[in-house]
């Protein structure tokens, strides 16, 4: 059936090419005015008259002055474009005919240029025809660029009839009217037909990119083969997007409010960005510092668990704490009020011992009072070559009361340097010393420490003192060296003290024992 169309419209577009024929040549030439004149070539100009419209894109822009023949069978559309926006046609400008009512009547719809990407030069403007040939002064529009489809009230005709009568009519007009005419009929079908012409045009383009059409094909084999590894996800895609766009079908109304309100977002997106753009340059160190910290808080989140579990024992036992502990805390408010009270009484107590301590840190004090202490101790408690020993004892009777008076009731007579004879009673019962048995030295000294003056010691036990050779000879001289012996030891600050060449009178023989170098 394909082949019989075709057929059929081939035959009309000859009937109508012979009508055409006759039509032209009963119709007188018209002139030209000094308006803007187009000079159209077409195949056929059928029941196109003078005074029919030239229309673009349905606007009437002007009319048709005449229709002649040309030389080569061809009709000569002369129009006049009024309109001065239209009186620019460009050499890719175009015409076609076209049938303006179910009477037969035409029209011409033109298109000035041909549309192109914004900023692509425009072609250049139609030629003029020169002086001395037909239709000089007016812009030549060739045939290229037109075409005159066949009307279907033509082909209508032909369906009125029998198939037998319809193929016949198609064989007679294609053997009268086409006879050795086939690169006509080529050409006349292309042009006949816009469609064919497009897709010419279309063909050529395609024909001259086909080395870019090419690499697109292998570039896009490389595209989809991704696509086609996950096709099922893409099939899901698309079938979340229609679902998407059903729901949102639903809602345009409330889509078309977010369009409306959608300018404004943008304004204050704008002051929102840059906040937001100064906030994450502030907050990068921090981040990139966090990055290096991640896998110590990696760590530390998985032992929370575990943590988390040991420590909730704790918290019970805590909570249990807190019931015992809780009214005991309470029971302490009181006494908190008096420490409060103690320690704003406290407060100058504590200021002048701060500066005290502060004075003893600064000159040295406590130093010296860590020096006292040690020299005391040292002079209490002596050390020779047979150990240690004490030189003083502190002995608990009643002459530990202080009496103003000698005759008080304490029991007490003790005098120092008691020389008299009150207290012969009490020296009596003393033990005597003896220096064969404790050395003439611990006598002597015993003898001024029970009231005896240095004189009466010396007078009381005559004789001299062992020398340091001598003790050592006798190898008991282990520590008593001449030499400056520090009072004490040898700590650092502490007083040196040199023994004085008068060991023996009876001052130095005290004054020796006292400070551990005798």
């Amino acid at each position: 059936m394909g082949w019989r169309r075709l057929a059929v419209g081939v035959a009309g577009a000859a009937c109508a090419a012979a009508v055409v024929v006759l039509v032209l040549l009963a119709t007188a030439a018209g002139g030209s005015t000094k308006a803007y004149t187009v000079r159209a070539i077409f195949d056929d100009a059928g029941n196109l008259i003078s005074g029919e419209n030239v229309k673009i894109d349905g606007v009437k822009v002007g009319t048709v002055q005449s229709v002649t023949p040309t030389p080569q069978a061809k009709a000569a559309v002369v129009m006049s474009i009024e309109n001065p926006g239209f009186q620019d046609f460009r050499s890719d400008a175009s015409c076609t005919i076209r049938p303006q009512a179910l009477i037969g009547e035409k029209y011409v719809d033109c298109l000035p240029t041909q549309v192109r990407v914004e900023g692509t030069p425009l072609p250049p403007p139609l030629r003029k025809i020169p002086g001395g040939h037909e239709g000089a002064g007016d812009y030549l529009l060739p045939l290229r660029n037109t075409s005159s489809p066949v009307d279907v009230d033509l082909l209508g005709d032909i369906d009125r009839l029998p198939e037998r009568e319809r193929f016949t009519i198609i064989l007679n007009e294609f053997g009268a009217g086409l006879a050795g005419r086939g690169s006509d009929l080529n050409a006349v079908i292309k042009r006949a037909n816009p469609a064919l012409r497009e897709l010419d045009r279309v063909l050529t383009i395609l024909r001259n990119e086909n080395h870019t059409l090419a690499k697109l094909a292998v570039d896009s084999d490389k595209a989809l083969a991704p696509l086609a590894k996950v096709s099922g996800r893409v099939a899901d895609f698309i079938v979340q997007s229609n679902k998407v766009a059903q729901a949102t079908a639903a809602t345009r109304g409330s889509l078309a409010r977010n369009l409306e309100l959608f300018p404004s977002f943008l304004k204050q997106l704008g002051p929102a960005s840059e906040r937001l753009r100064r906030f994450a340059e502030q907050t990068t160190p921090t981040f990139t510092a966090l990055k290096a910290a991640a896998p110590a808080i990696n760590e530390a989140f998985t032992s929370l668990p575990s943590f988390s579990s040991s420590s909730e024992k704790f918290f019970k036992n805590l909570g249990q704490t807190a019931k015992i502990s809780g009214p005991a805390l309470v029971s302490v408010r009181p006494l908190l009020k008096h420490l409060q009270t103690l320690g704003s009484a406290a407060v100058p107590f504590s200021s002048n011992f701060s500066s005290l301590l502060g004075s003893l840190s600064k000159t040295g004090g406590l130093e010296r009072l860590m020096d006292f202490i040690f020299l005391g101790t040292g002079t209490a408690n002596g050390y020779d070559a047979l150990g240690h020993f004490l030189r003083a004892e502190g002995v608990g009777n009643t002459c530990l009361t202080y009496d103003i008076s000698p005759s008080s009731s304490s029991g007490c007579r003790r005098k120092l340097f008691n020389q008299g004879s009150s207290t012969t009673a009490t020296a009596s019962t003393a033990a005597k010393p003896n220096p064969s048995t404790m050395g003439l030295v611990m006598a002597r000294t015993l003898a001024v420490v029970e009231g005896a003056t240095p004189a009466q010691a010396l007078a009381k036990f005559p004789g001299s003192a062992p020398t340091p050779s001598e003790l050592s000879a006798a190898g008991l001289s282990e520590g008593l060296a001449t030499s400056t012996v520090p009072v004490g030891g040898s700590t650092a600050g502490t007083t040196y003290y040199s023994p004085s060449t008068a060991g023996t009178e009876a001052g130095g023989l005290l004054l020796h024992y006292l400070l551990g170098n005798e």
